[in-house]
């Protein structure tokens, strides 16, 4: 590794250079309008989520169903703290997040189910964080270095998604166990 020799003259020009543009500096890459739209429909894949999620846990019942319902309802909550982060990153970086419930189906990566029995509904969620997994690994590695903040927060939320898969994975086996 190289010593780090910073410009910090420099710098400093640059971060008055725009200063209407708040958080974002030179330093950032990235297309912002592009990474915009994508984060739009990440924001949808997560609302959608949500919904998902709550709709399981009302509708799920049987004797396995309360830690079943614990955990559709511990993650539609991290679901939605995951919506939260990225409309707040769409505002940081000039943009609107899109929550707009027309087309939310169209736009979001995951789909929308409404299964009426405990493995189903496992299934469902599983493969939904599978389809969130996938996207969001593509969405990191698209966006690279240009957009670090950007990716660093996929990156948290793809971290976050990876164990719902893994705990709706566990859920299915002990599912079918009974």
């Amino acid at each position: 590794m190289n010593h780090l020799v910073l410009d910090v003259k420099d710098i400093r020009a640059r971060a008055r250079k725009h200063m209407e543009d708040g958080a974002v500096t030179d330093g950032n890459k990235s297309d912002r309008k592009q990474v915009i739209a994508v984060l739009n429909d990440v924001l949808a894949t997560e609302l959608v989520c949500v919904l998902r999620y709550k709709r399981h846990y009302y509708m799920a019942h049987g004797i396995h169903a309360e830690p079943v319902k614990a955990e559709f309802l511990q993650h539609a909550a991290e679901e939605q703290q995951h919506a939260d982060w990225i409309a707040e990153r769409i505002t940081q970086l000039d943009g609107a997040p899109n929550f707009n419930p027309e087309g939310l189906a169209q736009r979001s990566h995951a789909e929308y189910d409404e299964s009426t029995d405990l493995p189903s509904m496992i299934r469902a969620n599983l493969l939904a964080e599978r389809v969130a997994i996938e996207s969001y690994s593509d969405i990191v590695r698209w966006l690279g270095n240009d957009d670090p903040t950007t990716r660093k927060m996929i990156e948290d939320i793809l971290k976050m998604e990876e164990e719902h898969a893994n705990d709706m994975a566990s859920l299915l086996e002990g599912v079918a166990a009974h």
